[in-house]
């Protein structure tokens, strides 16, 4: 049975970088069925709403097996409908943020990292609990919850016995947030009794971020996990040791569906100048193909994508090259075409 996906174009680069994924996934002769449709703000300025999904968007999602979302614009307005990624996330209960951090050889020939980031996505401050006290001051709520702390803790050690990573790191700040966070880490606490085979750590935020600037090499085959707003900051720092945002792709988990996108933002000012990275866009979309039963595919374009930056003919300006986005989405399905033919 045919698997179908629905591809968000999103806002400022996000369409021109939604197009050479599906370029690379298309000359890769997938199998999936990829339906095009709208959101973001960009969408919103013109139609208004009460979101920035538009109703036809959300039936196709709903009908889909899968979803991929370009890079989207939030607008930082009270009045502005929440982000698309969010309000994704908590709709289809996709708890597990996942974001994957390894070095290439040609950007960072004396620093290799592996490892990888599980960030809680559906609670903590993003739950969007938020409301004036008075005109001069307002609050907002960390929602921690049991379950939400359960299912993201099993995911991640999931995948370190899945992927035979020795550890788990969390990141707390449970001397101050002694409740929220105390719930949190009894959970990672209770997942390591039962997997006593996988060591635990756990750093406070404030040291984790010095930490990732001296010496990131220490967390390498491990699982990095936290809450929401802690790991979305501590997974940007990572980021910015591989060489380029540009590079970093993503998937938010569910039990049942799955969300694939960048982990970048839409870079109006680039808007169709045809020279962004493609790198975290091509990726994220093969991963997608490897959710929908397509392993070989992603398997190709992960290695192409591999030989592509490391040989740095075709590249883009941001990790040492003068390649447009086309040209660095062409030569890396080029090599995947080729690799599928072995």
């Amino acid at each position: 049975m045919t698997k179908k996906a629905a591809v968000i174009k999103g806002d400022g680069t996000g369409p021109e970088l939604v197009n050479a994924m599906l370029h690379v996934l298309k000359e890769c002769n997938t199998q999936i069925e990829l339906v095009l449709c709208e959101a973001g703000s960009e969408q919103w300025e013109k139609h208004g709403g009460q979101t920035y999904i538009p109703e036809e968007t959300q039936k196709i999602m709903e009908e889909s097996d899968a979803c991929y979302k370009g890079p989207t614009t939030t607008i930082p307005s009270p009045d502005a409908p929440r982000s698309v990624a969010v309000s994704t996330r908590q709709k289809f209960e996709l708890y597990a943020n996942v974001r994957p951090i390894k070095t290439y050889d040609r950007l960072s020939p004396d620093k290799k990292l592996d490892f990888v980031c599980f960030r809680e996505a559906t609670e903590g401050l993003y739950a969007g609990i938020e409301f004036n006290l008075s005109d001069d001051s307002a609050i907002a709520i960390r929602k921690t919850t049991r379950k939400g702390c359960k299912r993201i803790v099993d995911a991640a050690f999931d995948w370190a016995k899945k992927n035979n990573l020795s550890k788990v790191t969390a990141i707390t700040k449970r001397n101050i947030l002694k409740r929220t966070d105390g719930i949190f880490w009894g959970e990672v606490e209770r997942a390591a009794r039962e997997n006593p085979e996988i060591e635990i750590e756990e750093y406070y935020i404030d040291n984790m971020t010095q930490q990732l600037v001296k010496n990131p090499e220490r967390f390498n085959n491990s699982v990095l996990i936290s809450t929401n707003l802690f790991m979305d900051i501590i997974s940007e720092c990572a980021s910015g040791s591989i060489g380029s945002i540009g590079n970093v792709y993503s998937a938010n988990m569910g039990d049942n569906y799955a969300m694939f996108e960048p982990a970048h933002g839409s870079a109006p000012k680039y808007k169709g100048m045809d020279k962004v990275n493609p790198t975290a866009s091509v990726l994220s979309g093969a991963w997608m193909a490897e959710y929908l039963d397509e392993p070989e595919i992603r398997n190709a374009i992960f290695a192409a994508t591999d030989d592509v930056i490391n040989e740095g003919k075709y590249v883009t300006y941001d990790i040492g090259g003068n390649a447009t986005t086309t040209q660095m989405a062409d030569a890396i399905s080029a090599i995947a075409k080729e690799k599928l033919r072995k």
